[in-house]
């Protein structure tokens, strides 16, 4: 893996366990790639997310808005900030912060259309009032060639598009998706916890991201359709 960083023009570093080895994985690999690159002035493109905004209330956080890191993600703090510091090593970063990722039949989502389909209801963490910022796999895959193309070095931009959505919203459209007839069920977090440990505090959170920057620096133009309009035509192709 080394020789191919090293003989590649860039690196883009999107792998993530997803597990309690996260954080030590994430960190591993990043001071690894930085070793290999240091000094070559290739880019390195690190995903981030906005859960390292925690929950924002009612004001769309921005690249410049404070950090309160939810712990899931705390590590990615400190991560980020060595990753940016490169800049002045030889090295071309660019940090990217994707919101809830959606579509192609995977993401979180997708794993409520699964839960929904095998026990007949979608659950949700908490009322269901919160929001989640979103984006669909494709139009994030165009920020990334954009970020390889156009990003500065040291820059950060918010992998999001559309409106936030609540969660009771996401899941409905699930159970339709799953053919459980849009039915729900509320989760408590304290129940959550006890299955997805600090997961259910992601899901749970109230975020509202504003991925202008990209649009405007890049020239991002997002264009799929909205997480609920995805679901809802998962139903549709098994009509």
């Amino acid at each position: 893996m080394r020789a191919g960083w090293r003989g590649s023009d860039a690196v883009v570093h999107a792998a993530s366990p997803g597990d309690a080895n996260t954080a030590a994985y994430d960190e591993t690999a990043a001071c690894a790639i930085i070793g290999e690159l240091r000094g070559t002035s290739k880019r390195f493109i690190y995903t981030s997310g906005c859960l390292v905004y925690g929950p924002t209330g009612d004001t769309p956080a921005t690249e410049g808005s404070p950090l309160r890191a939810l712990e899931l993600v705390r590590f990615r703090e400190a991560l980020e900030r060595e990753i940016l510091d490169t800049a002045g090593d030889g090295i071309h970063p660019v940090v990217i912060r994707p919101g809830w990722v959606y579509g192609n039949r995977g993401g979180t989502a997708m794993m409520m259309v699964c839960a929904a389909a095998e026990h007949g209801v979608a659950r949700y963490v908490g009322d269901g009032r919160n929001r989640w910022t979103t984006v669909h796999a494709d139009d994030l895959a165009d920020l990334y060639a954009l970020a390889l193309e156009r990003a500065p070095a040291g820059s950060v931009f918010n992998g999001v598009h559309g409106a936030a959505t609540t969660l009771i919203e996401i899941a409905r459209a699930a159970s339709e998706a799953a053919g459980a007839g849009g039915r729900v069920e509320a989760w408590t977090l304290e129940d959550a916890r006890s299955v997805l440990w600090a997961f259910a505090d992601a899901i749970a959170c109230d975020q509202v991201i504003s991925g202008e920057k990209a649009e405007r620096e890049l020239g991002w133009r997002p264009s799929r359709r909205s997480i609920i309009d995805e679901l809802r035509s998962y139903r549709s192709a098994t009509d």
